[in-house]
């Protein structure tokens, strides 16, 4: 049976939704330029979008190559921690 991975399509949608929460909330309220939290989030962004889109190559694909669930496990879990990691700066230097 192939791992399809729909629980991480689902988590790293919300998960790019939150990261675009913080980087706005700190534009808006011009605290980008503070600290490294908003880089930090973008890099999640692009991390849990690499997620997404694998993770929806692995749902769609009918070959039973497991290279994009890999990839998706992989990037959600770093994106996750990087998106940790910019609340843990935001807290600490805002």
């Amino acid at each position: 049976m192939q791992h399809r991975p729909p629980h991480i399509l689902n988590a790293s949608t919300n998960l790019l939704g939150i990261c675009f929460v913080v980087i706005g909330g700190l534009k808006l309220s011009g605290s980008n330029h503070l600290s490294v939290a908003d880089e930090v989030a973008w890099l999640a962004a692009v991390l849990l979008f690499v997620s997404a889109l694998t993770a929806y190559l692995a749902l769609r694909g009918e070959s039973p190559n497991p290279l994009p669930a890999r990839i998706a496990d992989l990037t959600f879990l770093a994106g996750m921690t990087t998106l940790a990691l910019s609340v843990v700066i935001l807290v600490i230097w805002a």
